[in-house]
């Protein structure tokens, strides 16, 4: 389940259907991950072909990321079966 987030339109977005916050060019692919992210228990089960879920390292280190659009990603870690600290962010 998602308990937080960090970037408040993809939270907006999540909550309320609202795309104010996040850019409109990529909104399927976000609905769909986040769908998948609060149903999921564990990272694993958000390694969806296409996806290109993979750990992050650095000042990241601990998060996940899948491919949202171009170069941007949605970031995530887990605490138990739970996803938080979700962001939206252009990292590359």
């Amino acid at each position: 389940m998602i308990v937080s987030f960090s970037h408040k339109g993809l939270e907006k977005f999540f909550k309320t259907g609202s795309k104010s916050g996040i850019n409109p060019a990529f909104v399927l692919r976000p609905e769909l991950q986040l769908a998948a992210l609060d149903a999921a228990a564990t990272p694993k089960q958000m390694d969806i072909p296409g996806w290109g879920l993979h750990a992050l390292q650095g000042r990241l280190a601990g998060h996940r990321a899948v491919k949202v659009n171009a170069n941007w990603r949605m970031t995530f870690r887990f605490n138990g079966e739970n996803a938080e600290v979700l962001d939206l962010q252009d990292y590359h």
